[in-house]
């Protein structure tokens, strides 16, 4: 029996075992950071685009309670919006998809007593976290690390708090609860403030997390 044949053999399906096992640990390793990269690039993308819709969104919102606040500013303390023409044309070309003069009955002093329609809409936005949950569900998102991940989750968190505010602020304005859609806006705007802040921070530090 040649020994020196069989160890020789023996040593060679070890290391052959050894290496067909490293190359699996690579190339699992490779299809994972590869994937890892594919998920952070959608979230990347998502938190971009999410941060143009907020902007726009927010942009047009917010002057809601700045109108009501304008207007009520404007009325004398029997609730009448008693002004001068000029006073009136330039309430009406700053807000003028929100107010719309209907009627005016003259006053002294050379004002006028205003009548008009409001009119509020809201921009609904939809945040989108299909890219975030997407990674969640195929468990891809424990590959980010702990930092990542956890300023991920937050901004997604606080994502989630301005979307609730919007659909109470959608409710009022159903409700026609001016008090309460004004009150909701104020707090939603710091909120708004907050996640534009963070959708900020994960664009710029999101390669970081590969």
């Amino acid at each position: 029996m040649n020994w020196k044949y069989i160890v020789g053999e023996i040593l060679l399906i070890f290391v052959g075992i050894n290496l067909a096992i490293w190359f699996n640990d690579w190339n699992s390793s490779k299809t994972i950071q590869k994937d890892k990269e594919i998920a952070l690039t959608k979230i990347k993308e998502e938190v971009e685009n999410n941060l143009q819709q907020l902007l726009e969104s927010r942009e047009q919102n917010q002057k809601i309670p700045l109108f009501y606040m304008e207007l009520d500013s404007l009325k004398n303390e029997d609730e009448e919006l008693v002004l001068g023409p000029e006073a009136m044309k330039s309430f009406v070309g700053k807000y003028e998809n929100f107010f719309t003069a209907i009627d005016s009955v003259p006053s002294e002093d050379g004002k006028y007593k205003y009548e008009g329609d409001t009119f509020i809409n809201l921009d609904i936005t939809d945040l989108s976290s299909i890219a975030w949950d997407i990674s969640k569900s195929t468990g891809i998102f424990h590959e980010f690390g702990f930092d990542c991940l956890y300023r991920m989750q937050g901004m997604y968190n606080t994502q989630e708090l301005v979307q609730t505010e919007l659909r109470k602020a959608t409710e009022a304005l159903s409700n026609k609860s001016i008090d309460d859609l004004v009150r909701i806006l104020s707090f939603m705007n710091q909120l708004e403030e907050q996640l534009e802040e963070q959708y900020r921070a994960m664009i710029e530090n999101i390669d970081n997390c590969k």
